[in-house]
């Protein structure tokens, strides 16, 4: 006997200034793949490439070959620009620079108020 039970997810893409929010219906047994193309998402979104985004299920990475449950939410993740360590160690010199210079001109340090 075929299963033709429907269920319902949500495919979402975010960029910095705009969020794509697709609600699906498709049939129970349905991978991350299938609802990410049955959704339209990658007409609407040129740019997606399914080799080289990630895709997660509420957060976690997910294969594109896994199964859905009812309420899934399949993120699609932009690539990073940034790696987010070096950004982090940019940042802390940056700050460090900063509380040394504070210091030098005799001026109190930013965050002491």
């Amino acid at each position: 006997m075929e299963n033709t039970d429907k269920i319902e997810i949500e495919v979402c893409y975010a960029l910095p200034a705009e969020q794509t929010v697709l609600p699906v219906k498709l049939d129970a047994g349905r991978t991350v793949e299938d609802a990410i193309t049955q959704s339209g998402i990658l007409k609407q979104h040129p740019e997606i490439d399914l080799k080289v985004n990630k895709v997660g299920v509420f957060g976690k990475l997910v294969p594109l070959g896994a199964p859905l449950q009812p309420g899934d939410r399949i993120e699609i993740y932009r690539p990073l620009i940034a790696d987010p360590k070096e950004s982090r160690r940019k940042k802390a010199e940056a700050e460090k620079k900063a509380a040394v210079d504070g210091e030098a001109s005799g001026r109190p340090p930013r965050d002491a108020g």
